[in-house]
């Protein structure tokens, strides 16, 4: 194994992003490679990770510690675990893929490559630092690093309305940050001896009172970046303002990064406020699942009918959180990772078809499936998806996430159940109005897919297929890992 291996996995795009620096401006293809070759370069150190990490192993792998701030009892802490890592392999594949979709001139203009690809490497560096980070003060450190490129990359690169759609974004995260900040704070002088350190602070005894206050304030952080309804309303805005990749960044692993944070901190630090809220949680769930489904449905924009879609599917995962039992935190852990390969693989295919088309208006295409075969057959692959067909692995991870909350409440599961209706619903009546039909004379002479693009959703289509068939393939990294949460949860 690689010594350091969580820092090279951390560091590495951060000095893609310093080496791109050194670059003159003109060499706008060597930087685009330059890029690229660091997104490979840590797919390739997180696969070097997967095959060391042990997944019957519970605790934390890889461990790295050194002492940071020693004033305030601060270190640098990374590990990882069967909650973790997921998220850092689907990081990995989903910065690599969005990396090659950036190259085209269209999604970066004005010449601006450096700067670009520069607050692109260091988006992967916050996010994987979030994500292995097991010091809360680190982990605060990376979670406000994300914020700062992805405001950018958005007010710069999007679409017409893109800073209103970057200042919300940037106002609702940090305003979240802010009350989770608090709530680090709390937790920290809580703790005897002051630490900020994981490992020491899961099992320490704190008041109800104490609990449901600070699981409060996290709630806030982590709801607002999901985002949990009502608090999603800076996520339609983003995405259709994004250029297509930071769309799929967006979708794929950044609203993973709320989800994440309830797993690893909000309910291993407070378990009993964790029980208290529960029924709190799944009525959040339904009304995200069904709220979300319905708004989709009414959607004649395609980015936006995408968008929306994730606050139902996200929905989900927030059910699967409220169930606290084995199956719902096996399909909500399972529901963060292939909402990320089948929604950014459905960001990927919208910015397809806007690149030749230059519009999103759904109700402005028709008869695509005949002048863009290749785009019709993989579209409906990722559609189908998306609903929850069987033997893809959107319907292993909704299953397991109903199987949870069946047990959970039956009232509950059968109101979630309308989500999955909406899905198929909004995602047929989508491939109704775009592929099916007679084609608009203005659209004949549409190129399909190429190759390049086609490299962008392959992978994706094979995570998606290979998961669906053997869920067992990624159950077995995380099942261990979330039976010790269940316990220290203390449910069953």
């Amino acid at each position: 194994m690689v010594p350091h291996i969580l820092s090279w996995i951390i560091f590495v795009p951060l000095l893609g992003a310093f080496a791109v620096l050194f670059v003159p401006k003109r060499s706008a293809p060597l930087i685009k490679w330059i890029a690229l070759s660091t997104t490979i370069v840590v797919f390739g150190l997180a696969c070097l990770a997967l095959a060391s990490f042990q997944p019957a192993h519970a605790g934390f792998q890889m461990v790295e510690r050194a002492m940071w701030i020693p004033q305030f009892n601060v270190q640098y802490l990374l590990g990882t675990d069967g909650i973790s890592f997921p998220m850092v392999f689907l990081t990995a594949i989903i910065s690599l893929l969005a990396c090659l979709a950036s190259f085209p001139h269209v999604r970066v203009k004005d010449g601006r490559e450096k700067e670009y690809y520069f607050l692109y490497l260091l988006l992967e560096t916050g996010m994987m630092g979030t994500f292995l980070a097991l010091d809360l003060f680190l982990f605060y450190v990376f979670w406000e690093v994300v914020l700062v490129p992805m405001y950018f990359l958005i007010g710069i690169w999007g679409g017409p309305r893109r800073e209103y759609a970057a200042i919300k974004f940037f106002l609702y995260t940090l305003a979240g940050s802010l009350f989770m900040l608090l709530g680090i704070l709390g937790v920290y002088f809580a703790s005897s001896p002051h630490t900020f350190d994981m490992t020491q602070l899961v099992g320490m005894p704190r008041g109800l009172c104490f609990q449901k206050v600070v699981f409060l304030a996290f709630f806030l952080g982590f709801a607002i970046k999901v985002p949990i309804f009502p608090f999603h309303t800076w996520l339609p805005d983003a995405h259709v303002e994004a250029p297509t990749p930071i769309s799929v960044i967006l979708a794929g692993v950044l609203l993973k990064m709320g989800t994440y944070g309830f797993f690893r901190f909000s309910y291993p630090l407070f378990p009993e406020a964790t029980v208290w809220f529960q029924p709190a949680m799944a009525v959040l769930a339904i009304l995200g699942i069904v709220y979300g489904g319905f708004v989709a449905l009414a959607q004649t924009d395609f980015k936006k009918m995408v968008a929306y879609s994730s606050v139902s599917h996200m929905g989900f995962v927030l059910l699967g959180l409220a169930a606290l039992n084995a199956n719902g935190f096996r399909g909500a852990m399972l529901q963060m990772f292939t909402h990320g390969t089948i929604t950014g693989g459905l960001f990927l295919l919208v910015g397809v078809l806007y690149d030749r088309a230059h519009t999103r208006d759904l109700n402005g295409f028709g008869g695509l499936g005949a002048q863009m075969p290749a785009y019709a057959g993989i579209l409906t692959f990722f559609s189908l998806a998306s609903l929850g067909l069987p033997a893809l692995s959107g319907f292993v991870s909704e299953f397991l996430v109903l199987l949870g909350s069946y047990q959970y409440s039956k009232v509950v599961t059968g109101l979630s159940t309308l989500g999955i209706i909406l899905a198929a619903t909004y995602l047929l009546y989508m491939i109704q109005r775009v592929l099916l039909g007679k084609l608009n004379p203005k659209w004949a002479t549409l190129a399909d897919i190429n190759t390049r693009e086609v490299l962008t959703l392959a992978p994706l289509m094979a995570l998606i297929l290979a998961i669906g068939i053997y869920p067992k393939i990624i159950l077995d990294y995380m099942i261990p890992t979330l039976d010790a949460l269940l316990k220290v949860v203390k449910v069953t």
